[in-house]
């Protein structure tokens, strides 16, 4: 059976050779914008993809079936990205080792791109009722996933991330930030290939405690990578946080107590793996790539 390390590499590999089959060629009076949605979606670990495909397999079903599923979290996830760095948010000329979009393009373009990148994402997710799944587990995911993503989940936390800036630390408001602005999408990610395989409730509650965890231990990994890390093992333009006076783990309790608080929160994170029916040890594994990721 192949490593974690392998596992990961092969979904990316899969998630990139297929990604662009699902938007329209750049052609005719919209070229432009597909351009840039296409130029957006370049690159990535692929994590929330990977996350949908393995919570599908854990329950019987198979990989081709869930894709659709898998690549509409990474286009949400690629939407977010493409507004945070715009000039009106964090300001970012670069993301994944490449111009950010409205760098290569310019801004309304890019704002539109983040747009309908996060329209197709929900008709990826309403397509699998075409794929002989279960209609009312493909609306259920539809719901919480417009949830996770919307003014009570990503959007939200966005929000508040920005009218956070140069208040005051405060644990509260900073988990609100994290849970929403990250966690949600990695809790959406795991929780539809999970509903879409016909999971029972214990084993999505577990799951979902699961990946509650993991995503906070990404937001506050990358926290800690913005403020220890060198730009070309990011990608991206580091030392922003604090140049925006940010709301982040670091700025709360130093680099060394959020390290320490990573470590918590992985712990907690590896004893709901613990819990889970199935791929215990691809869990487990995921949770100490992150505390130990460098870019």
């Amino acid at each position: 059976m192949m490593d974690l390390a392998q596992q990961l590499a092969a979904t990316q590999a899969l998630i990139d050779d297929r990604i662009s089959s699902f938007l329209p060629e750049p052609a005719g009076p919209a070229a432009r914008l597909l351009a840039a949605m296409r130029h957006s979606i370049h690159g990535g670990k692929r994590v929330r993809g990977f996350i949908t495909i393995k919570a599908a397999e854990m329950f019987g079903l198979a990989t081709v079936t869930v894709l659709p599923a898998a690549i509409a979290m990474e286009f949400m996830h690629a939407a977010s990205l493409i507004h945070d760095d715009m000039p009106c948010i964090d300001a970012s000329p670069m993301r994944r080792g490449q111009a950010s979009c409205h760098t290569e393009f310019d801004e309304h373009t890019a704002l539109l791109a983040g747009d309908a990148l996060i329209i197709r994402a929900f008709e990826l997710l309403a397509s699998l009722r075409t794929s002989g799944l279960n209609a009312e587990a493909v609306l259920r995911v539809i719901g919480e996933f417009a949830e996770a993503t919307g003014a009570m989940g990503l959007i939200g936390g966005e929000a508040a991330d920005i009218e956070a800036e140069n208040e005051e630390p405060e644990a509260g408001l900073l988990n609100f930030i994290h849970t929403n602005k990250t966690a949600k999408l990695i809790v959406a990610a795991g929780r539809s290939g999970a509903i879409l395989a016909g999971v029972e409730q214990t084993a999505l509650r577990t799951l979902t405690e699961y990946a509650h965890h993991l995503g906070l231990l990404f937001q506050i990994t990358d926290d800690i990578l913005d403020a220890t890390a060198s730009e070309a093992e990011l990608g991206k333009p580091v030392g922003a946080d604090k140049a925006l006076q940010k709301m982040t783990y670091p700025a709360l309790l130093g680099v060394e107590g959020s390290r320490q608080r990573a470590q918590e929160v992985a712990g907690m994170a590896i004893a709901a793996a613990e819990a889970l029916p199935a791929y215990n040890d691809l869990w487990i594994e995921l949770v100490n790539l992150l505390l130990q990721r460098d870019k």
